[in-house]
């Protein structure tokens, strides 16, 4: 993930929208917006969004239909996606987003620390998998580069451990002296 990816924070209603950017904007990540799912998907798609705060229901594509398109795809499988709703407790719902990967379900009106800390946390550790990709992808294409399998090429397999201490195969019997 770029250093330069955002938080995308999508609700169809504007007053949401700047709350929720007064709360993240402690962070000091970029912050875009998105009002509709579709919107929010063209932008998901274009790339460089570190993690969605989605709000569930809206019209057109809701918030769940979002996330069942992004684990769709390879690219977009793996970002962080926050739920919000403001119609209070529902197992349904709750069993759904959690079926869909989602990393949580935040009820309206939210904790602004609380959201801050996860927002935080996601972001971050989402930061660290995408690099740690990034970095494995590197090491195969280096492994690669090598030349393995040609005869000038070096050996790049660990060689077997030998145990360099005699140990004992079976039940000891006492010997006389």
């Amino acid at each position: 993930m770029p250093p330069d990816a955002r938080i995308l924070i999508v609700d169809d209603h504007q007053d949401t929208l700047y709350a929720l950017e007064n709360v993240l904007a402690p962070l000091g990540h970029r912050i875009t917006r998105a009002t509709s799912g579709d919107e929010a998907l063209k932008q998901v798609l274009r790339g460089r969004v570190g993690l969605l705060v989605l709000d569930v229901r809206m019209p057109g594509v809701s918030g769940l239909d979002v996330v069942r398109y992004l684990r769709r795809l390879e690219q977009t499988q793996h970002i962080p996606v926050i739920l919000l709703t403001g119609f209070g407790p529902d197992q349904e719902l709750t069993a759904t987003a959690f079926g869909l990967g989602v990393a949580d379900l935040v009820m309206k009106p939210v904790d602004p620390l609380a959201l801050r800390t996860k927002v935080r946390y996601l972001y971050d550790a989402h930061q660290r998998y995408v690099a740690l990709q990034e970095e494995t992808r590197a090491l195969r294409a280096r492994v690669e580069g090598l030349g393995a399998g040609t005869p000038d090429a070096p050996d790049t397999r660990v060689p077997p451990q030998r145990d360099t201490e005699a140990r004992p195969t079976g039940p000891r019997t006492p010997t006389a002296t």
